[in-house]
C-alpha cells in the first residue's frame, strides 16, 4: 500500500505492509513538516523522482526514523517534486512519472541473462574497459584453462579489480626509457622521498594515509573519562593525518555521490588512524573540461566544438560534485575550506583532449 502525503514544496510517498492507524499517520504528518496525508490512491501530474530501483539514502534514513517512533511496517519513504516537459532530471538516481499510483514503487525488471563472451578484445573495445594486450592474453588463457568462454559479469569484474585504481599497475610497473629497465618503480621513488628525509613523518605508506608530527595543543577534556569529573586544561602532543582520494569515474557518472563519496573515503581512511582521531578540515580538485555555463563563451572556449557528453557537462559536474563533497564533510563536521578548478581543451593532429 502507497499512501501520499502532500509538504509545501514535494509529495511524499510512504511504502507500507500493513494499515497505519491513525495514531501513526499522525506521527507521520508531524515528521514530514505538518504535511496533510491525500485520500487518494493515484495523483494527476507530472512528478520527478527516484527511480524505482534505487532506494535512497533519504529513504532508509527516513524508515529509520519512523521505526523510532514506533510506528512499524513501513518499507521505503521517498520525495517527489512536481514538474514539467522542461524540468531537467538526474538520468542516474532520477525518473520522470506521469502521475503517482500504487505502482510507483513496484519493479517489474527481470534479471538480464548472463551473457557469454566469444571474443573478449571486441567485448573490452565495446564496452570500454581499458583491458591491455596482457590482460586480454590473461583472461583467454583463464577461459581455456576452465574449459568454458567467460561471461560478461567475469570480465566487467576483472577490468575493475584489476584497474589501476585498484593495482597501481603503472606505478608499480617496470619503467624501461630509452631501451634501458630502471631500478625503481615510480611508487618506489616517490616512496624514498620520505625514507631519505622523513623529517616530522610518523607514518605514511602503510595505511591509507600518512601521519606527521603535530604541535603542542591544549586539550580542554575531563580529568577522567569513565565517570563524571571535572574538565581540565592539558598539554598534548597532536598527530595529523594526511589523506588524499581520487574519485574520477564515481563523480563522472554521478557527480554528488561520487564526489560525496570520496570525501566519506578520506575521513573514513584518517578517522581509522588510531583512537581519539577526528575530522578537521577538507579540500576538494576540480579538473574538467570547459565549462561553458553561459552564453558568451570566453574566447578560448569557442576555438573547440563541444563534445557530446555520456553522463553530465561539465557545469553538472562542477556544481553536483561540489555540492556532494561539501554535504558529505558537514554531516561528520568537517567542512571544505579551500580547493581549485582546472579547465582544459587542447586540439592537435585532428584529435581533441580535454580533461
Amino acid at each position: 500500500m502507497i499512501l501520499f502525503f502532500k509538504e509545501s514544496s514535494k509529495t511524499i510517498a510512504v511504502g507500507t505492509q500493513v494499515s497505519l492507524n491513525q495514531s501513526d499517520i499522525d506521527k507521520l504528518c508531524w515528521l514530514f513538516g505538518d504535511a496533510k496525508m491525500i485520500l487518494a490512491n493515484h495523483l494527476e501530474g507530472q512528478f520527478v523522482g527516484p527511480r524505482k530501483e534505487m532506494i535512497t539514502p533519504w529513504s532508509t534514513n527516513a524508515v529509520e526514523i519512523t521505526q523510532n517512533m514506533g510506528i512499524n511496517g513501513i518499507l521505503r519513504i521517498e520525495e517527489f517534486f512536481a514538474a514539467d516537459d522542461k524540468t531537467t532530471i538526474d538520468p542516474m538516481l532520477q525518473a520522470s512519472y506521469m502521475g503517482l499510483d500504487q505502482t510507483i514503487f513496484t519493479i517489474e525488471h527481470q534479471p538480464e541473462p548472463v551473457i557469454y563472451i566469444d571474443d573478449i578484445s571486441a567485448y573490452n573495445r565495446k564496452e570500454g574497459l581499458a583491458l591491455s594486450d596482457d590482460e586480454i592474453q590473461y583472461l583467454e588463457d583463464v577461459a581455456a584453462k576452465i574449459g568454458r568462454r567467460l561471461t560478461d559479469s567475469e570480465v566487467f569484474g576483472f577490468s575493475q579489480v584489476n584497474s589501476e585504481h585498484c593495482r597501481h599497475k603503472i606505478f608499480n610497473g617496470t619503467f624501461i626509457i630509452d631501451g634501458i629497465e630502471k631500478k625503481s618503480t615510480l611508487f618506489e621513488l616517490i616512496k624514498k622521498t620520505t625514507r631519505t628525509n622523513p623529517n616530522t613523518i610518523v607514518s605514511a605508506y602503510k595505511d591509507n594515509c600518512s601521519f606527521s608530527e603535530g604541535p603542542k595543543a591544549e586539550q580542554f577534556a575531563p580529568i577522567s573519562q569513565d565517570q563524571p569529573d571535572f574538565f581540565q586544561i592539558t598539554d598534548i602532543d597532536t598527530v595529523l593525518s594526511l589523506k588524499a582520494e581520487t574519485h574520477n569515474f564515481p563523480t563522472t557518472v554521478e557527480p554528488f555521490n561520487g564526489a560525496a563519496t570520496g570525501t566519506g573515503g578520506e575521513i573514513r581512511d584518517r578517522m581509522a588512524g588510531g583512537k581519539g582521531s577526528f575530522p578537521i578540515a577538507g579540500t576538494a580538485v576540480y579538473m574538467t573540461s570547459y565549462s561553458r555555463n553561459d552564453d558568451n563563451n570566453r574566447p578560448w572556449e569557442q576555438h573547440i566544438t563541444p563534445r557530446k557528453w555520456l553522463y553530465h557537462n561539465p557545469e553538472e559536474l562542477l556544481i553536483k560534485a561540489s555540492n556532494g563533497a561539501s554535504d558529505f564533510g558537514n554531516k561528520f563536521g568537517q567542512p571544505l575550506i579551500n580547493g581549485s578548478v582546472l579547465t582544459f581543451e587542447h586540439a592537435e593532429n585532428q584529435k581533441k583532449y580535454g580533461l
